[in-house]
């Protein structure tokens, strides 16, 4: 398999397997390349329909010759550590950012999340931050302020009274409860329009069928995130067990509600 960067034969392939709607990963095989690398390379350049190759290879030119004046003065708070290999794990770092913004988190945001990521000890400072991205303190404030609005984050005290920010596993449950009861709002809304337009009305049909798949997902998600909580405390022989319910029987099969026919009724199931 090909190392090193893309080239702009490359790329020009790159655009003519997405004008030609081919996933990444038959895209990354007739280039004998990694999908991840295929998957970052367009996500960070125009996403599947605005790549355009050229463009994207004068961008990694400039991106390239940006770096350069960096990396030959780093900072002990950014030299590798464990005899890892610094240029792969900042190669991994962009791909996790660019996976992050592929999810819906901006720029910034997606860079903090992915620096407390890859940091041994999963907390760092305001100025630790900054210093590790190269940005201003400004924008850390900015995108820890959003990040902890999302429950992705979170704030603690040090010894010496500074803030903190630090991410672990509790903070995906919280932000994966968080994201389930989003959805309360929305269900209840839904079945306000069911009794205003009427139970047996395709309207209030459809309106009823949004709220119950929305309700049982919310429901299956939290009950999914407690499970897995209680998996991740218990350690590692429990998780590579085969999964079962939060008291330890065997998985029960959840079979999603009914949804109503046109006329509002529930339809039977054989």
């Amino acid at each position: 398999m090909p190392g090193g960067r893309l080239t702009q034969q490359e790329r020009q392939q790159i655009a003519l397997g997405l004008a030609d709607s081919l996933p990444y990963a038959e895209i990354a095989r007739r280039l004998d390349r990694p999908t991840s690398t295929i998957t970052r390379e367009v996500m960070r350049n125009g996403g599947p329909l605005g790549y355009r190759a050229d463009l994207a290879h004068r961008a990694t030119e400039r991106r390239a010759h940006r770096r350069r004046p960096a990396t030959s003065r780093p900072t002990a708070a950014v030299l590798p550590q464990h005899g890892r290999d610094a240029e792969a794990v900042a190669d991994y770092e962009e791909a996790f950012t660019t996976v992050l913004m592929a999810s819906g988190l901006n720029k910034m945001g997606a860079r903090v999340l992915t620096c407390l990521f890859t940091t041994d000890a999963g907390a760092l400072t305001a100025s630790e931050l900054a210093q590790r991205l190269q940005v201003s303190p400004a924008s850390i404030s900015k995108a820890i302020s959003f990040l902890e609005g999302q429950s992705l984050v979170r704030r603690e005290r040090d010894e010496r009274r500074r803030d903190r920010y630090v991410i672990d596993n509790e903070l995906f449950y919280q932000a994966t409860i968080a994201s389930a009861r989003s959805n309360d709002q929305l269900v209840a809304t839904a079945r306000q329009g069911v009794a205003l337009l009427g139970a047996h009305t395709p309207a209030a049909a459809r309106l009823e069928n949004i709220a119950r798949f929305l309700d049982f997902m919310s429901e299956s998600i939290v009950r999914a995130a407690e499970q897995a909580r209680e998996v991740l405390r218990s350690g590692p022989e429990t998780a590579a067990a085969p999964p079962a319910s939060a008291h330890g029987q065997a998985p029960v099969r959840v079979v999603p509600p009914t949804a109503p026919d046109q006329s509002g009724q529930a339809a039977s199931r054989s």
